[in-house]
C-alpha cells in the first residue's frame, strides 16, 4: 500500500492526540484505584473471567419440586452472593421463576441502574441481544429467562453468542408438552433437539459451542446452575420443568453426592444387582418416569440401570471407560424423551429404542397429557418389555 505523506502526517498527529487522551484516562483510573483499593480489586476480579464464589450450602431445595422453582431457589442466593450478576426476563419473571432473583434486588429503570433485574418486556430477541452486549462488555454475568418455546425468537442471538464464546445463561422453563392448558402453541417438542445441535457444533476454539443442561430434579438443578456459572467460555442453556418432579432415589449415598455426577453429562442413578437387562436413559422429568417404570419391570424380573443424562455434549467429552460404564456396549438401551425421539439418538445409537413425542402437543392438564400420550411408568414399562421381546 502507498501511504500519502499528508495522510501519514494526519494519522501521526491523531495518534499523538489519542495518546494524550488515553494517558489522562489511565491517570484518572490509577487515582481512582489508589483511592478505592477494595472496589478496584473487586472490579479486577469481575473482569478476570473467573467464576464467582458461591456458598452452595445456603441454597435450600424442597423435595419433589419443579426444576423452575429449584432454579428460583438458586437465583435467590445468586442475587445475594454475586453482586455483578444481572438477570432479565421477557415479561414472565413470575412464571419462569427468575423472580427468585428479583426478590433480592429491584428493576432497572430509566435514570436508576442501581437494580440488577432487567424487565425486557415481550421482546425475547431484544433481551437476548442485550445480554450478549453485557457479556461482550465484560464485568457482569448476564442471565435471561422465558418459556422454552419462545427460544425460537432468540435463536439468531443464541447462535451469535455461541459463535463468539459469550457466557450468557439462558433460563428456559416450561420445557415440554406438560405446559398443559396453554396448548400446543406453548409446548416445545422439537426445541430440545434443535438447541442440542449446538452441543455438536464446535466454536473456533474447538469446544462444544454451547452447554445444554436439562436437570432431572431440584438437587440436580443446583449442579446445573453451578456448571453454568463455572462455564465462562460458552453460553449455557438451562431447560427446566413447569410441573413438580419427584426427587430421584440415591441408594447408598446422598442425593446431593449422586447428583454431582451430572457434571459428567450422564450418570447412573440406580443400578441392578448384577448386569442389567436394559439401560433406561432420560433427562429432565422423564427420569422420574423411568424410576416408576423400573419398579414395575423389577417385579417382572427385568433388571434395569437408570441413567440421568442432562447433557449429551458433556457426556461425549468423558473418557471411553466412563462412557462405557454408563452406556455399556451390548446391553439394550431404551431412551425416553418428551421431545422428538432424535433428541436421544446420541445415547440410543442405531440399535436402541427411543420413546418420544412425534407430534405437536394438546391442550389439557399435564397429568391428562401424560396418560393420553403414554408418558406413565406403566406404559413405559410395557414399551420396554416390547423392546426386549418379553
Amino acid at each position: 500500500f502507498q501511504i500519502f505523506p499528508e495522510v501519514q502526517k494526519l494519522y501521526s498527529a491523531r495518534a499523538r492526540q489519542l495518546r494524550k487522551i488515553m494517558d489522562a484516562k489511565y491517570a484518572r483510573n490509577a487515582a481512582w484505584e489508589a483511592a478505592n483499593p477494595e472496589k478496584a480489586a473487586l472490579l479486577k476480579e469481575w473482569f478476570s473471567g473467573k467464576a464467582p464464589r458461591v456458598d452452595w450450602s445456603k441454597v435450600e431445595q424442597k423435595a419433589d419440586d419443579s426444576t423452575r422453582s429449584a432454579s428460583a431457589a438458586v437465583l435467590s442466593q445468586l442475587a445475594q452472593q454475586v453482586p455483578n450478576m444481572i438477570c432479565a426476563s421477557a415479561d414472565l419473571s413470575n412464571s419462569d421463576k427468575t423472580d427468585g432473583f428479583l426478590k433480592h434486588t429491584k428493576n432497572m429503570v430509566k435514570g436508576d441502574f442501581s437494580g440488577a433485574f432487567f424487565q425486557a418486556g415481550v421482546s425475547e430477541f431484544t433481551m437476548a441481544c442485550c445480554c450478549m452486549g453485557m457479556a461482550l462488555h465484560g464485568g457482569v454475568i448476564p442471565a435471561c429467562g422465558t418459556f422454552f418455546v419462545f427460544s425460537d425468537y432468540m435463536k439468531p442471538a443464541v447462535r451469535l453468542a455461541a459463535l463468539m464464546g459469550l457466557p450468557v445463561k439462558y433460563v428456559w422453563t416450561h420445557d415440554a408438552f406438560r405446559v398443559g392448558e396453554d396448548g400446543p402453541t406453548h409446548q416445545p417438542v422439537e426445541h430440545e433437539a434443535q438447541i442440542r445441535l449446538m452441543e455438536h457444533l464446535k466454536n473456533h476454539h474447538g469446544e462444544n459451542s454451547m452447554l445444554v443442561l436439562r436437570p432431572a430434579d431440584a438437587i440436580e438443578t443446583n449442579i446445573a446452575w453451578k456448571l453454568a456459572l463455572e462455564n465462562r467460555t460458552t453460553p449455557t442453556a438451562l431447560i427446566l420443568s413447569r410441573q413438580n418432579i419427584k426427587t430421584l432415589p440415591a441408594p447408598g449415598t446422598t442425593r446431593q453426592d449422586a447428583a454431582a455426577m451430572a457434571a459428567r453429562g450422564a450418570y447412573t442413578v440406580t443400578e441392578s444387582d448384577g448386569s442389567p437387562d436394559v439401560i433406561l436413559v432420560a433427562s429432565g422429568s422423564e427420569v422420574a418416569t423411568l424410576v416408576e417404570a423400573a419398579s414395575l419391570l423389577m417385579a417382572d424380573g427385568i433388571k434395569t440401570r437408570i441413567v440421568s443424562a442432562p447433557s449429551e455434549g458433556l457426556f461425549r467429552l468423558q473418557n471411553e471407560q466412563y462412557r462405557q460404564s454408563v452406556i455399556t456396549p451390548d446391553i439394550p438401551v431404551f431412551c425416553l424423551t418428551a421431545g422428538l425421539p432424535v433428541t436421544m439418538l446420541g445415547f440410543a445409537g442405531s440399535r436402541g429404542k427411543i420413546w418420544g413425542l412425534e407430534s405437536f402437543g394438546f391442550s389439557a392438564a399435564y397429568g391428562v397429557l401424560d396418560q393420553k400420550l403414554g408418558f406413565t411408568g406403566g406404559n413405559i414399562a410395557g414399551e420396554v418389555k416390547k423392546f426386549l421381546g418379553r
